[in-house]
Formats: C-alpha cells, structure tokens, sequence
C-alpha cells in the first residue's frame, strides 16, 4: 500500500529511536517514503536502519538535540548540499516531567519547554526554506494539551505547541505547506513504562475505547497528515486517545451509574 505525495521528498522525524518515532519510522518506509530519524544518541539502536529492510523506503538516521539551535543549522546546510527535499517534518521528540506547580526546579521547566516547544520551532524556522508546496509539519502535542494536567511543565510546553502550530499554518499556508498537530492520549511507550498502575486504570475507566493506545494508533494517523490525502487539512488538532477527550469523565459517570445497584 502507498499513500499518495509520501514518496515526494524526505521526511524528518525527531525522537525516532523508540516508541512513537520508532513505529512512524518504520510505517513509513512501509509506504516508500525515505525518511532520516534523528535522536540523541550517537549512533541508533542496533536494529533502528533494519526497519527499512526489505520495505520500498529508505530509512537514514542522524544524531540530533532538537534543542539546539547548531544541531539544526547543521542538518540544514547537510540536506542543502545533498539538494535535498524536505517532503516532511515530524516533531516528535519529547520529555516528560511528572513535578507539579509548586515542586517543580526551574532548571527542570526550563530544560521541558526545550526540547517540547523550542524545539519544534527551531525544526520549522530552520527546515521550512527547504520544503516546498504540497510539504507537510506534524507536531506531536499531547492529550494534556487538551485539559489540565498535573504535570505543569510539560502541560505547559504541550499548550504552547498548540500556538507554535496555529501561527505556523497560517504563516507556511500561502506557501502550500500544511502544519497540523496530533494529541496522543496514553500510548504504551519506553516514556509511560514508568508509570502507576493506578493511572493506567484510572486512564482506562475514562476512555470509551477501552484500551490504552499503542505506537501504531499515532503512526498512522501522521502518515495520512504527511500524505496528500490531508491535502486541505492545516491547522487542525486530532487527539488519538480511544475518546478520552470527548467525554469530559462522562463515561466513568455513566459506568458509574449503570453499575449502582439501585439501577439493577
């Protein structure tokens, strides 16, 4: 299967090396699209460029702080020397931080809105010269961009991307580059491993789907906003999170009542 304008130029993807990243990654070069994953790490996970093998893409990968301003500037003169089209952006690198209002070191929220909001402005500033109409920017946001979190810092990096990606769809528009934004909800990740099992059923007690997503619910929900098939969609905000965000806690109450036993 091909999605149509995916196999059009490159596509970049930040935070590539697990998880969400790693799923794209590898949907991707499914589909024949050659993309360059970037991440912290020197070198990838010793299986991240077999992904690609015996698939119609191609998959390359580049060390990468999405903080920083060189590391793009870097990136940039590279795929200019290549005369390289860049067809699409993901940002998708993130850090999570659990510290709520009134715990949490400013070296911490400073480091957060980094690498979650900084970064994916520089990643558009410095990559938008070098794609052209028809290109696509998927931000991965955050289903605590929708409500309020605890989790202040990264709550508060996840709203602010919110505006990054309105003003850059309005401002890339009259050059036919789209910018749209995917809220994933609880996505079984190396990031989320940590967390309580009171949260994962507190989670699953709220969410109509009644399931925790997984890597590939994300994935292919940005490889149709990569593909022409979203060709007039920018701006837009999609959560994949089973119906969470939908409810505001209607279904708890609903299951709530339904199981009192004066409605028996």
């Amino acid at each position: 299967m091909a999605l149509p304008g995916l196999t059009q130029g490159l596509i970049v993807v930040t935070g590539a090396a697990g998880g969400q990243g790693r799923a794209l990654c590898r949907l991707l070069a499914s589909l024949g699209a050659d993309v360059l994953g970037t991440d912290l790490s020197t070198d990838p996970p010793a299986d991240f460029i077999r992904l690609a093998d015996g698939q119609p893409g191609s998959l390359a990968y580049r060390q990468l702080n999405a903080a920083r301003e060189e590391d793009w500037e870097a990136l940039a003169e590279h795929l200019r020397g290549q005369t390289t089209v860049v067809r699409g952006l993901v940002n998708n690198a993130g850090m999570p931080l659990r510290s709520r209002l009134g715990d949490v070191e400013l070296a911490d929220w400073d480091c957060v809105l980094a690498v979650n909001l900084t970064g994916p402005m520089l990643a558009i500033q410095t990559l938008a010269p070098l794609m052209g109409p028809g290109s696509s920017v998927v931000n991965i946001g955050s289903l605590a961009a929708l409500n309020a979190h605890h989790t202040v810092a990264y709550t508060s990096s996840k709203w602010g991307l919110r505006g990054l990606s309105a003003v850059a769809a309005t401002t890339l528009g009259t050059r036919g580059i789209r910018v749209n934004t995917v809220h994933p909800g609880y996505i079984q990740t190396p990031m989320m491993a940590n967390a309580p099992e009171s949260m994962k059923a507190a989670q699953l007690a709220l969410t109509p789907l009644g399931r925790l997503g997984v890597p590939d619910d994300v994935a292919q929900v940005v490889a149709f906003l990569l593909s022409d098939l979203s060709g007039y969609i920018t701006g837009a905000e999609i959560p994949v999170d089973g119906g969470f965000s939908s409810t505001a806690g209607a279904k708890y109450l609903s299951d709530a009542v339904a199981a009192a036993p004066e409605v028996k």
